[in-house]
């Protein structure tokens, strides 16, 4: 899921940080990229023109084996050596967020089934992507197809994040590549992301850059892990009432999570000492809503964004058109957002739709509605749970479940491209010479010397400093002109003398 409205709240305060990159300009780079997010989005995005996942002749779903193929090669071929990192055992922490995504495809499932009985295309198409679950076979099957691609994996004890800003921390790459903003939590220096995406969709690589967003924010890497905490993560929903801009004033008025929840609990004890049960309602604080203005990037969680966790029998249907689909049959809105969308638009009758502070919505009678509560607007005002325990989800970023870096060697080799027409062509059905035109372009591509990068060799100096020295300078000359009788502007004596003798040897010369 990642970390709740990361990715605005850096964009606010520390732009600095994140800046956007052509695929192209980061070539010579390996990168660690979370295997399992990589697998859901391409049985989400990779889709037949009707919307179906890419099958086999058999009925197998291909979508997955499709998406790491091309891309991967996508990626290789623009100088970039990637490897993947597959998830292993889920904490025990995040079994609360695994039981309520079993509880969003199942009412997805049962949403699909009248959708199909009364809704539209669009509809079923929608319910459909969000009933998708990565199974232990789609792993297996991806790794299979990585090894004979002669990319390296990696298997992680748990989280796939937390060991690909293992692997960037130690130097084993240069950067980990996901989608979810708590890469960053764990700690990798450098995170991308729409790495994976179509080359169809255009969409530029994003690179957050960890020790920016800190100085940005002005935080300790303590300090973010909190705010992040605090925002709301896989291991711990966000406080009722806490959105982002009231969790990043709480940091900087509190320093830390600890005093942060000990004045909210505090405040609390007073309030229900003080306020009467008749007085509730007047004494109700505005409250920042957690969901208004809060949502997520569109790509920072995927199952959020109402997008859920191959050839199919006409195998020869080009890539281009497989990667079209991923745009193609992107989910639409859901009605939701569409009707947050259309607040404070001018209605037939002139009226303005969208909430008038105070004052509630009339019926087609005219009457005057009861205000709706918002989220983080109810009873008590902002109100930690009783079991909310942040040390430990704290401790799963600080010291997350990872093997070492230096225990860990990646190496990139050639294609087994018989293996290749092996898996891909025979069992799975794929046409033969776009796959071998895949394996060509991967011995290629991993085997040449790639060109240094500038970067490698040259240090970026602070502007700052630069500019500071300018100044001293610009001073030395000032001060120089005034007082050193070299300087230009201030005669000497016998000044005149020497030049009236220079004079009168050129006249004698001509």
């Amino acid at each position: 899921m990642g970390i709740k409205g990361l990715t605005a709240l850096l964009s606010a305060n520390a732009p600095n940080s994140i800046k956007e990159h052509d695929i192209k300009t980061l070539f010579g780079r390996k990168v660690a990229i979370d295997a399992s997010m990589s697998i859901y989005q391409f049985l989400i995005a990779v889709r037949q023109r009707d919307g179906e996942m890419l099958t086999n002749d058999a009925g197998e779903t291909t979508s997955h084996l499709m998406g790491f193929f091309y891309r991967t090669i996508r990626i290789v071929e623009n100088g970039i050596k990637p490897c993947y990192v597959f998830d292993g055992k889920p904490p025990e922490m995040k079994k609360a967020l695994l039981g309520k995504r079993f509880e969003r495809r199942k009412e997805a499932e049962e949403g699909g089934e009248e959708a199909k009985e009364v809704g539209t295309a669009e509809d079923i198409d929608r319910f459909a992507r969000r009933t998708v679950k990565v199974t232990r076979e789609h792993n297996e099957e991806c790794r299979r197809l990585l090894g004979l691609m002669g990319i390296p994996v990696v298997i992680a004890p748990s989280e796939a994040e937390a060991q690909c800003a293992e692997l960037a921390r130690g130097g084993k790459v240069y950067a980990a590549g996901s989608e979810d903003m708590d890469t960053l939590t764990f700690g990798t220096p450098i995170l991308f992301r729409h790495l994976t995406f179509s080359e169809a969709k255009k969409a530029p690589i994003s690179e957050i850059n960890l020790k920016a967003a800190l100085e940005g924010l002005d935080m300790t890497m303590g300090q973010f892990t909190d705010l992040c905490i605090l925002l709301g993560c896989d291991y711990l929903e966000p406080i009722r009432g806490v959105g982002p801009t009231t969790a990043l004033k709480l940091i900087r008025e509190h320093g830390d999570l600890a005093s942060i929840i000990s004045n909210l609990r505090a405040k609390q004890k007073e309030k229900e000492a003080a306020v009467q049960p008749s007085d509730d309602e007047a004494s109700e604080p505005e409250l920042e809503p957690e969901s208004e203005g809060d949502e997520p990037a569109p790509t920072s969680d995927i199952e959020e964004t109402g997008i859920t966790p191959h050839p199919s029998s006409d195998v020869d249907v080009d890539m281009a058109a497989a990667e079209e689909s991923d745009g193609e049959h992107a989910p639409s809105s859901s009605p939701e957002k569409s009707k947050a969308k259309g607040k404070g638009k001018t209605q037939p009758n002139g009226s303005k739709k969208g909430k008038a502070k105070g004052k509630g919505k009339e019926d087609a009678d005219g009457k005057t509605k009861p205000k709706a509560k918002g989220k983080g607007k109810g009873k008590g005002g902002i109100q930690v749970p009783e079991d909310y325990p942040w040390e430990e989800a704290k401790q799963m970023f600080v010291k997350p479940e990872v093997t070492p870096a230096d225990e860990i060697q990646l190496d990139w080799n050639n294609p087994d491209v018989d293996g290749l027409v092996q898996f891909l062509v025979t069992e799975k059905g794929f046409n033969e010479e776009r796959v071998r035109k895949g394996a060509e372009k991967l011995t290629k591509y991993l085997n040449t010397k790639q060109q240094g990068r500038l970067d490698g060799f040259f240090t970026v100096k602070p502007k700052e400093k630069a500019a500071a020295s300018k100044g001293a300078a610009a001073k030395g000359k000032g001060a120089k002109g005034k007082d050193d009788p070299k300087a230009k502007g201030v005669k000497r004596k016998g000044d005149d003398k020497a030049a009236s003798g220079s004079a009168s040897k050129k006249k004698a010369k001509k």
